[in-house]
């Protein structure tokens, strides 16, 4: 579920550089300068090392049904490789275990990847329409066949490691080392993850940069000497703003009864038993 508005600069781009590490934000919100800001953020920067993060392989399975409780309505991430569907918000086809859109590009990249690994697969002979509609809503090339070819393909494991391999390139990873260098914990890398996953990467008010620099106008991250709570609050005050500038994202309640509540409980690594809602559904991970 990643942006695609008019006017913004191509997110195929951003989504590189993100991948690559070199997160596109403002200068003065650079990590160096932050890093060194004072004996506190080092303080909550040891921290952050020494407890559990979300590469850990229990928190990253947290992570991934908790997204999938927002994305899918359900715990069963892995039942995600073939879906597959258009939802009216400009994105074109929104598939697979993280929602890569046929309109901004990471379903291009996946289908690319797939391809390299296995190149007579049933996907292939969609790489020249996926180019084409790249940036747009449109299905011209893909349809009627698409999307039975996706489940096709979802059975395949070598479709389902590449899954995989490109949500943690371009969104688990580098939300993660962002979060571990802004000095945050289990919790606040998650918060960053599924910011990253809805929004997309970039530095316009509403993607993960923009966001990011709106709560740290209003608190500094533990890195910075700042409260890891009040800075998380500000995030996702910033992050539900942004949501409710589009209407297929109106819903926030993955941050009001998910997020905010592991927040408002002091749950700061994420540690189950968690209880949580989403669409008024209601989820527990008890373990």
């Amino acid at each position: 579920m990643k942006n695609l508005l008019p006017g913004r600069a191509s997110r195929r781009a951003a989504v590189l550089l993100l991948a690559a590490g070199a997160v596109a934000l403002p200068a003065q919100a650079g990590l160096a300068s932050q890093a060194s800001a004072s004996a506190a953020g080092a303080a909550h920067a040891s921290t952050a090392r020494a407890s559990a993060d979300l590469t850990d392989p229990k928190k990253k399975e947290i992570a991934m049904e908790l997204v999938s409780s927002a994305e899918n309505s359900s715990l069963d991430w892995k039942a995600q490789y073939k879906y597959i569907e258009d939802i009216d918000d400009g994105r074109g086809y929104t598939a697979g275990i993280i929602g890569f859109c046929s309109g901004t590009g990471d379903m291009l990249d996946l289908v690319e990847l797939y391809t390299e690994r296995k190149p007579d697969n049933v996907l292939a002979k969609y790489l020249p329409a996926l180019r084409k509609v790249d940036g747009t809503d449109s299905h011209k090339g893909l349809d009627p066949n698409f999307p039975k070819d996706w489940r096709t393909a979802a059975a395949d494991k070598v479709f389902q490691q590449a899954q995989n391999d490109e949500r943690d390139r371009v969104y688990f990873n580098p939300a993660v080392k962002q979060a571990k260098a802004d000095g945050l914990r289990a919790l606040g890398q998650f918060v960053y993850y599924d910011a990253i996953v809805m929004h997309g990467p970039g530095t316009d008010p509403v993607s993960f940069g923009g966001i990011r620099k709106t709560a740290m106008k209003k608190a500094k991250t533990p890195a910075q000497g700042g409260d890891e709570v009040a800075y998380l609050n500000a995030f996702l005050d910033a992050r539900k703003a942004a949501m409710k500038t589009e209407e297929a994202h109106s819903d926030t309640s993955r941050v009001d009864t998910e997020q905010r509540v592991f927040l408002k409980n002091g749950n700061l690594d994420l540690n189950p038993p968690l209880k949580w809602k989403v669409y008024g559904d209601s989820y527990a991970i008890k373990s």
